[in-house]
């Protein structure tokens, strides 16, 4: 008969306040999620098969799971990476990559108080598309693919489309105005700021 196996007592408040957040919480990763359950459940006097039936995988898991937190700790939550395979971003850089699409692209012109319209960085992109904001989560040192970003914005509800922008034109002889240039234009839906976290450019 397998000995019974049971989470350690957590190190110290904060590590419970993390676990039980995590195991509570709706955006982060689903594996993490039941991870941080079992130990949860566990914490509560659970046993394994009983925390096996009531989040609904194999008991050798909850086991395997159990051993790796008395472990590692916070970082036993996670995957080993294996070879070829990127190792996951901490739940931290997925909330800065996240508020990321909430920042105004270095790119975008913006009318200055003086009257003018100038970019922050006018190398920089006018306007957030998954390539920029991998390119931005790296200049703040998070190690992340393209296909990553896009999947933790999709798991975030952020949705993207195509965006068409003024201020991005190519024509040379462009004038960039800001309002529209008369009553006799055909009214179109304006487009929302990217600032927002609903949607980017591709």
């Amino acid at each position: 008969m397998p000995k019974l196996l049971y989470a350690r007592p957590p190190r110290d408040g904060e590590e419970e306040r993390q676990i039980r957040r995590l195991a509570g919480a709706r955006h982060a990763p689903a594996d993490w999620i039941q991870r941080a359950q079992i130990v949860a459940l566990s914490w509560d006097g659970m046993r394994g098969s009983a925390i096996a039936v009531q989040l609904g995988c194999h008991p050798e898991t909850v086991r395997r799971r159990l051993r790796r937190f008395n472990g590692e700790g916070l970082d036993g939550l996670g995957d080993r990476p294996g070879s070829g395979r990127r190792p996951r971003i901490t739940q931290a850089e997925r909330s800065q990559i996240i508020a990321l699409v909430t920042t105004t692209p270095p790119g975008r012109l913006r009318w200055r108080p003086w009257g003018e319209l100038e970019a922050d960085d006018e190398a920089g992109p006018a306007v957030w598309t998954l390539d920029a904001l991998t390119a931005a989560a790296r200049e703040e040192g998070i190690d992340v693919a393209r296909s990553q970003v896009r999947r933790i914005l999709l798991k975030e509800g952020v949705r993207w489309r195509r965006t068409r922008s003024w201020t991005t034109s190519t024509d040379p002889d462009f004038a960039a105005k800001e309002r529209r240039s008369s009553a006799c234009t055909p009214t179109r839906p304006r487009v929302r700021s990217l600032s927002a976290p609903t949607s980017w450019g591709r």
